[in-house]
């Protein structure tokens, strides 16, 4: 990478990091482009260099830290499918927390009403997670952790729909709902007997 190329990646993430320190604070609503870039301490133009609009800088947040999950899923080979998918789980809620409550809400709404964003395709955070989650089982299945005929499609609806349910309850809420002890509570109850038809003996 030259030099260019890591100033042009270091300035988008300055734009990130203010936008997301910017919504946690005061709301996605409550914040516009200028609020952005002074923030970032960048000229106004620059943030069009990198997104179109506001709106799309809330689907770049969710990309480093959801996309770390799987990077470090893949580094852990020894560890058994079930535990996989708790750490996956855990690690998938902490990092909503992580960002707030205020971009979590716009998650939400994105997905719930996807023509609230122009270009949206099905709520993109949406297919993003769903499309990292199937990765990650059909991974499982090639690894020979999860049987051949295991539903992976069904198995990830499930369990994105049980996220986002945790995700909407904690917006709605305001916050007293506890994703992270709800998270560890599911996978106490559910999660296991959910894969455990489809699980390899080993």
């Amino acid at each position: 990478m030259n030099k260019r190329q890591q100033s042009a990646r270091e300035t988008k993430r300055k734009l990130i990091t203010a936008g997301l320190d910017l919504i946690k604070e005061k709301g996605f609503d409550a914040i516009n482009v200028e609020d952005i870039t002074k923030k970032a301490g960048v000229a106004k133009g620059t943030f069009y260099i990198y997104f179109k609009r506001k709106e799309d800088i809330v689907l770049d947040i969710s990309r480093v830290p959801f996309g770390e999950i799987a990077e470090e899923l893949e580094s852990m080979q020894s560890m058994e499918l079930p535990e996989k998918l708790r750490y996956y789980f855990r690690r998938f809620m902490e990092c909503v927390e992580s960002c707030g409550i205020n971009v979590c809400r716009q998650w939400t709404r994105d997905v719930l009403d996807p023509n609230s964003v122009p270009d949206n395709k099905d709520g993109q955070k949406w297919v993003y997670d769903f499309e990292m989650l199937k990765g990650i089982l059909e991974n499982s299945v090639k690894n020979g952790e999860l049987k051949n005929t295991a539903p992976v499609e069904l198995l990830t609806h499930i369990i994105i729909s049980e996220l986002y349910g945790m995700m909407t309850c904690w917006c709605m809420s305001d916050g007293k709902f506890e994703p992270l002890d709800w998270t560890d509570k599911f996978c106490e109850v559910q999660l296991e007997a959910i894969f455990k038809p489809y699980i390899v003996e080993k």
